[in-house]
């Protein structure tokens, strides 16, 4: 599983805006909702629904959201940073600024853990959230996404 498989240009959004967490999810769904053809709040309302089953802010400023939906075919990432960081209630208290959108197929089981496994791989590493953190331009957080393949 490659990154470049979960995100292209169009799914970048390099200076996001949002104060809340319930605001973020939302701003993500209307983004989704061009690629997935879902309306917005049934988007937020499967994401909100899995951040009651624990939160998905992994630690470190990173926020790896997550859902599965019937009637899509392929995975769909997004990719944000935001302008100012929020209170996720990730598990290390701290705000999230990076985030990482992944919508599934509801059947995609190996396929989901792969992508989800690939993401948080990347964004584990703190020289990569490093440079992410330092650029507004979408190409180069494409380019330092994919440059993580290797890592």
């Amino acid at each position: 599983m490659d990154i470049s498989n979960l995100i292209n240009m169009d799914t970048i959004f390099p200076k996001l805006k949002a104060t809340s967490k319930k605001q973020l999810l939302q701003e993500l769904g209307s983004i989704a909702k061009t690629k997935i053809g879902k309306p917005v709040y049934e988007i937020a309302n499967v994401l909100m629904e899995r951040e009651r089953l624990g939160s998905t802010g992994v630690g470190h400023g990173v926020a790896i959201p997550h859902g599965r939906f019937s009637d899509i075919d392929n995975i769909c990432g997004i990719f944000a940073k935001l302008d100012k960081p929020v209170n996720y209630d990730a598990i290390d208290d701290q705000p999230v600024d990076l985030v990482f959108l992944l919508l599934v197929p509801e059947g995609a089981g190996a396929e989901h853990l792969k992508a989800l496994a690939k993401v948080s791989r990347v964004l584990r590493d703190q020289t990569i959230c490093e440079k992410l953190r330092g650029t507004d331009s979408g190409d180069a957080i494409y380019a330092i996404l994919n440059s993580a393949q290797a890592a």
